[in-house]
């Protein structure tokens, strides 16, 4: 069940679509009118959230090709019982360390590097833990695009903590002692569900 309001889901839509026939189609007649779709697309988009227009207006049109969901990846790392989490500075709030998934990179090369990049620590991925769809999970805010989230447990290979512009803070938590966490990046369901499979490795991987 989405958990992301419905005028959102809908001018998402929209913009997939407006953007897969853009693509795709070579009448001027039709392209108007997808250009038209999209256009309705950032409007919902504006009304919803209260962002000026021209914002949605702007990164819909740097958007071409199929629409497809986006790639998150997350490291669950753990040491002595507690979990590995990153303060990111766009918001001052903690996470897992991760981002987006890079072209040429498989996902499991896409959240070592990040791990790496963001916390100091080499790590391994061990195993694919979780693939949820976030707008089924109440991350917020929602946004533009779709999204899938990759959680992948690690193993660490060495390295110290060792913050950086983006995450100026590393450290260790117990599920006891969460910090605020970065809600549109993860949620404490979501740590809670990366300590259970830490503990029991034969756990089939989540999905959606």
């Amino acid at each position: 069940m989405n958990s992301e309001p419905q005028l959102w889901l809908l001018a998402r839509r929209l913009q997939a679509l407006a953007q897969t026939g853009l693509a795709y189609t070579s009448n001027e007649y039709d392209r108007e009118r997808y250009r038209s779709v999209a256009d309705g697309a950032a409007e919902l988009m504006s009304v919803q959230c209260g962002t000026p227009v021209e914002t949605f207006r702007a990164l819909f049109g740097s958007q071409d090709g199929y629409a497809t969901p986006k790639v998150d990846v997350r490291a669950a790392v753990f040491r002595d019982g507690k979990v590995l989490l990153v303060r990111e500075a766009a918001d001052d709030l903690w996470t897992m360390p991760g981002g987006w998934a890079d072209v040429n990179d498989s996902p499991a090369q896409s959240v070592e590097r990040e791990t790496f990049e963001e916390s100091g620590f080499r790590v391994k991925a061990m195993k694919l833990a979780a693939v949820y769809d976030r707008a089924r999970h109440p991350h917020d805010p929602p946004l533009p695009f779709h999204v899938y989230k990759m959680f992948f447990l690690c193993e660490i290979l060495g390295g110290t903590a060792t913050p950086s512009r983006e995450t100026p803070a590393v450290d260790f938590f117990s599920l006891t002692a969460l910090p605020p966490l970065s809600r549109s990046r993860i949620l404490s369901e979501q740590i809670f569900r990366m300590f259970e499979h830490a503990k029991d490795l034969s756990l089939p991987t989540d999905f959606d």
